[in-house]
């Protein structure tokens, strides 16, 4: 029988009952705790969310340690500040830790949040083996798409790119990349930026998950029998989630019968609205703006098709979503989609310009449209590949092997 190994996980992001980050650091410790003894170092302002759950739901293998920077009630966190107050965090975090260390001989420590390539992890300076990631976040919009963008959007691109390059520069997280035992990397794309940065063992793998229960839940969507076919999109309406090429495309199929569903608030939906009427779509393009879970779950199970025309997404949620109801996906052949979404499962396109993008997410559209056992073999195979590879549960299951060659430093080089 093997040794239970002391785990420790910083985890900045980590609430139960959330997606997107708050979820990752949740359902993956409580997934790895199935295991281990698991501590969890978080914020402070976690503390009421985590504890009320674990009053209700109690789980013994599962400890927290609560820390925060200097005068943190009299942070504003936005999205201005927010990745100021996790490096600061991060600081304080060490700290915490290395003075715990005298008491707890943790084997392995494992960054887990924030899902970000260009902040450093001081933990990784503490004499423990050390596990980054998965991190994201060094995808960039291919630049032939730049010419749509407004100036708006290309200000928000320039910045994204300057913030991240800045992060690579800062030696901290250069550190974290060269003294990480291994760095697992969400797309190729980041793969290549911490390659640059020194890393030295990298692995491709996707930082989103499904827990077991949403799986199960998922999988009682079955598609529609009848017409219409429904396309769906389900993100925000910003320029980089690419919906505008969603809409041209739609209109470019030519399906009269068929609809288009767009769910989600955001800048761009004014914009989007008036590509749909100027295109002649508009009475089959329809727009929820953001609904309840349940009730975008509802939709979800209405529709046929899930497209995703995503132009830098380190995770892509969504598709999971959609695979494990039995929805073939169509999405560009970038970043976390392309990593999540196999020739099994749905169409990956490339995207080498927005004409070119627009002519091939057209025939997919029309192929999914005309063809229903394609859709029904795609949505098959997705259900399964969900289960296999993207619940909690399984993902807690590779990390126990990589652990214990970490903690040997008998791990062996990925790529």
């Amino acid at each position: 029988m093997n040794q239970p190994l002391c785990i420790l996980l910083s985890a900045y992001a980590c609430r139960p009952n959330m997606g997107s980050e708050p979820g990752v650091g949740w359902n993956l410790a409580r997934a790895i705790a199935q295991h281990h003894p698991v501590w969890v170092l978080t914020r402070e302002d976690n503390r009421p969310f985590i504890e009320a759950e674990l009053t209700q739901h109690p789980f013994p293998n599962l400890q927290f340690i609560y820390c925060d920077v200097p005068g943190a009630k009299l942070w504003h966190r936005s999205n201005k500040t927010v990745h100021l107050h996790h490096y600061l965090w991060q600081l304080s975090a060490y700290s915490t830790a290395k003075r715990l260390l005298s008491q707890i001989q943790w084997d392995v420590i494992h960054h887990v949040t924030y899902v970000r390539y260009s902040s450093p992890s001081f933990l990784s300076l503490l004499p423990v083996p050390f596990v980054w990631g998965p991190v994201g976040g060094g995808e960039m919009a291919p630049a032939a798409f730049w010419e749509e963008f407004d100036l708006y959007a290309r200000v928000y691109e320039v910045l994204r790119y300057l913030s991240h390059r800045l992060g690579e520069a800062d030696p901290f997280t250069r550190l974290t990349a060269a003294r990480s035992a291994l760095v697992r990397a969400t797309t190729k794309d980041t793969a290549a930026r911490l390659r640059s940065m020194g890393a030295q063992n990298l692995e491709l793998y996707s930082e989103s998950g499904l827990s077991q229960e949403e799986i199960v839940k998922l999988s009682t969507l079955w598609p529609p029998t009848s017409d219409p076919v429904r396309f769906i999109s389900m993100a925000r309406l910003l320029h980089w989630k690419g919906l505008h090429l969603g809409i041209r495309a739609f209109a470019a199929a030519k399906l009269p019968d068929a609809e288009y569903w767009i769910l989600g608030e955001g800048p761009e939906r004014d914009r989007l609205q008036r590509l749909a009427d100027d295109l002649g779509v508009a009475k089959q393009v329809r727009f929820f703006g953001k609904l309840p879970r349940h009730e975008t779950l509802n939709r979800l199970g209405e529709s046929h098709i899930l497209v995703h025309p995503s132009l830098h997404d380190s995770g892509g949620w969504v598709c999971l979503e959609a695979m494990a109801c039995g929805r073939p996906v169509i999405c560009f052949d970038l970043g976390g989609p392309a990593v999540q979404v196999t020739e099994s499962t749905g169409i990956k396109v490339a995207a080498h310009s927005p004409s070119q993008a627009v002519c091939d997410l057209a025939s997919a559209m029309t192929q999914l449209a005309t063809d229903a056992e394609l859709r029904s073999r795609l949505g098959k195979a997705g259900r399964e590949h969900v289960q296999a590879h993207f619940s909690w549960e399984q993902k807690a299951k590779s990390l126990m092997q990589i652990y214990k060659l970490v903690s040997k430093k008998q791990l062996q080089p990925f790529i």
